[in-house]
């Protein structure tokens, strides 16, 4: 069902799924911060951080300057006519500006992505070495994980299961660029697949500091035992522009 979805669906349906999630992602980095503080400000800064997809979607890059200048005003006048405990004024703004530039901006990208020549093959390309990746880091990490790779941030995570998540992402684009990117070569395989294997660890570890910081385990629970969109996106949101940026390069 989701491969066909992702197969067939045009670019604009991924827009609004794309909006769907920055929303649903939004709400769910802003609780973690703010709880039940803020709730107007959550709601509406989630809303319109959402809505900068739009813009990306039109390729109307005036229009998302604008979208996010107002999401930006919008916030200072809430925050200016709402102020609050001010020792705690800077980290909550800070913080949901953060997020206006966290989630529609990064996933802005797949819809970016999917409006390309072979966007479908590129979407693909990114899920599998980003699966891929997780899952090898995972079993290597387990089997011989010896020397901790963050343990400040994520004690769990080794040197030894980082490397070999970088070897299952060669492996997981070797298998899309054969089933949806024929023109890939070895050397395409394997510099693709090892930037994309380091930046989507590198997404996972900050959403793992952001959740650090905030003393939650995890972003949400609309996920029963699994988490919350932002912990199935956190690899994805800093893979999506980079393979956006390398299709338009390679291709």
């Amino acid at each position: 069902m989701l491969i066909a979805f992702l197969y067939y669906s045009t670019s604009g349906i991924f827009a609004l799924v794309a909006a769907a999630f920055s929303l649903v992602g939004l709400l769910e980095f802003n609780r973690m911060a703010l709880q039940a503080e803020r709730v107007t400000e959550q709601y509406l800064s989630s809303i319109a951080g959402s809505l900068l997809i739009i813009p990306l979607y039109l390729h109307r890059f005036d229009l998302l300057l604008l979208f996010l200048v107002s999401s930006l005003l919008l916030l200072t006048l809430l925050y200016l006519f709402n102020l609050g405990p001010l020792d705690q004024l800077i980290f909550r703004l800070g913080w949901q500006i953060l997020g206006l530039v966290y989630l529609p901006l990064l996933l802005g990208h797949l819809v970016l992505l999917r409006q390309l020549p072979d966007g479908r093959g590129w979407v693909f390309l990114v899920l599998f070495a980003v699966m891929a990746c997780d899952s090898a880091a995972y079993f290597v990490g387990v089997s011989f994980g010896k020397h901790k790779l963050y343990p400040s941030v994520s004690p769990k995570k080794s040197v030894e299961g980082a490397l070999g998540g970088l070897v299952g992402s060669c492996l997981g684009v070797g298998l899309a660029a054969k089933l949806f990117l024929p023109a890939f070569g070895f050397g395409h395989i394997v510099l693709v697949g090892t930037l994309i294997g380091v930046v989507g660890q590198v997404g996972d570890l900050f959403e793992s500091l952001l959740k650090r910081a905030c003393g939650v385990k995890d972003s949400g629970g609309i996920f029963p035992g699994h988490g919350g969109i932002l912990d199935r996106l956190d690899s994805l949101l800093f893979a999506f522009p980079l393979a956006y940026y390398l299709a338009q390069v390679i291709s």
